[in-house]
């Protein structure tokens, strides 16, 4: 006995070694007490593999491929949601600003910052719901990618399924648009040589080799960059805003027309609906029932970004912004804005994977190939999925006009509306909130409080945001297209000297 144990010590420290041990010592009398302590090794020897599954033949967890591939941490999440909500649209904030004055753009991020974090917070709660029941029925996910519309499925049935599926997939598509509409507007300020619709040639080219990226496991490193690159952006828009100071005879008149109100405040509702990949970077994550509380972290950082850009570059240049609705249009051209621009830009190619990676996922499931894993194939079935992103950011490429149009929408039932009326139905029985999975919030912890602040939200976004901010930003809309056109060949961009002289 004592040459086993020492053997047990001086192994590797294996799990395997230990459980041989325990029996040895418990022997058949404690054989209850042996279950639960194997069990509890069993569970940590999951952990183990769950967390360090690149951990093989002695390499450390600290292996280049580990740091920079594979992510499923909280802190993964958290730089996954930070960075994937504020992109492009931190250069359009300004310009919502002019439409809607400044007080009323800084509660109203508050507001919808706060309404965001709440509903990012039903959709986590509905897929531990969803994955608890599913797994009781013996379901495994192994090499599954679980998505929004299956737990609506799972939990109320196809027509839920079908809703979800329509607004959902629809939004990622025009949200992967914008990412190149703003990918073409940005390079615009560092090189003119080329009209905006070309660079979109170019950067679609650029943007569809996010079909090599497998999974929101796989953007470590990118989410990490991203928000670094994004917090640069955001206080270089500030410091430069401040140093250049108010242009002359400067007024801030905002806000003079409801439609200009409402537009405003949609592109701000977009803001912080970026949630859409909620489901896919839980799934991605060791431990999603942690997911909880992230959005809200990551929606707190962001205010530190968008307040103090927003509110400055306002300051500065007023009701210049109302014609244009990229920020770093009326910035002088400086070494410190066109690195800005170049970080935007890969952010932006970012925030394009991060978009399009769950349209990948749904294309590969209609075609059957989900499952497979090889990369390139996957790749060359993903393709198709980018052509009409391509399409659409050639056709419309109003920078400012389409984030609202998109918010207003789409993003007021995908990531609003729909979470917030699952939630009331997947518990509106006694029995189900009983076996909820999880249970109401320590700040929350009545079901009726619950059910309270879910109507006010399927309320208040449904007349505000898709009623009066559909009406604003359709209109916005719709006079950008008379204005410019369809295809339009430089959207925004200042006349060439030639013109100047007539």
């Amino acid at each position: 006995m004592q040459k086993k144990l020492e053997a047990g010590k001086n192994g590797c420290g294996g799990i395997q070694q230990l459980k041989k041990v325990l029996k040895l010592i418990l022997g058949e009398g404690e054989a209850m007490a042996e279950e639960a302590i194997v069990a509890n090794l069993n569970e940590a020897e999951a952990g183990e593999h769950e967390e360090k599954d690149e951990e093989k033949g002695g390499h450390s967890i600290f292996s280049v491929k580990s740091i920079l591939w594979h992510g499923g941490s909280v802190y993964d999440a958290w730089f996954s949601c930070a960075s994937n909500q504020v992109a492009q649209v931190l250069l359009t904030l300004p310009y919502s600003f002019s439409q809607m004055g400044m007080l009323s753009g800084i509660i109203l991020q508050i507001f919808y910052g706060v309404l965001g974090s709440w509903t990012a917070y039903l959709i986590s709660v509905l897929y531990i719901e969803y994955r608890n029941r599913k797994e009781k029925e013996n379901v495994s996910f192994k090499n599954h990618v679980i998505q929004w519309f299956e737990v609506l499925d799972g939990l109320l049935g196809p027509y839920w399924k079908a809703v979800g599926l329509a607004f959902n997939c629809t939004f990622l598509l025009f949200g992967s648009v914008i990412q190149l509409i703003a990918c073409a507007s940005n390079i615009y300020y560092i090189n003119d040589k080329l009209d905006k619709r070309t660079w979109t040639y170019i950067f679609g080219a650029c943007c569809a080799t996010t079909v090599f990226i497998p999974s929101f496991h796989n953007y470590r490193i990118w989410s990490f960059l991203g928000l670094g690159m994004t917090t640069y952006t955001a206080w270089y828009l500030t410091i430069a805003s401040i140093v250049h100071g108010q242009v002359e005879g400067v007024t801030h008149q905002g806000p003079t027309k409801l439609v200009l109100y409402f537009t405003g405040a949609t592109n701000i509702l977009y803001t912080f609906g970026g949630h859409a990949v909620t489901v896919e970077i839980m799934h991605a994550m060791w431990k999603p029932q942690k997911f909880k509380s992230i959005y809200l972290l990551a929606t707190l950082f962001v205010f530190t970004l968008t307040i103090p850009s927003a509110t400055a570059v306002y300051w500065a240049f007023g009701d210049q912004l109302l014609n244009h609705s990229n920020a770093f249009s009326l910035l002088p051209r400086s070494g410190w804005r066109d690195v800005a621009v170049i970080l935007m830009l890969i952010h932006q190619f970012i925030t394009f994977g991060f978009a399009c990676t769950p349209l990948y996922f749904v294309w590969e499931k209609v075609l059957g190939m989900h499952d497979t894993k090889s990369i390139c194939l996957r790749a060359v079935c993903r393709l198709p999925v980018v052509v009409p992103i391509w399409f659409l950011a050639i056709i419309f490429p109003f920078f400012g006009p389409i984030n609202s149009a998109v918010g207003s929408l789409l993003v007021s039932f995908t990531v609003y509306i729909i979470p917030a009326l699952a939630h009331m139905l997947t518990y509106k029985s006694a029995s189900a909130r009983q076996n909820a999975a999880e249970k109401p919030p320590f700040f929350l912890p009545s079901w009726t409080a619950i059910y309270a602040v879910n109507t006010f939200i399927v309320i208040w976004v449904f007349v505000v945001g898709f009623g009066l901010g559909g009406w604003a930003s359709m209109t916005n809309f719709i006079k950008q297209v008379d204005t410019f056109g369809l295809f339009a060949k430089c959207y925004q961009c200042p006349p060439s000297p030639s013109l100047k002289h007539h």
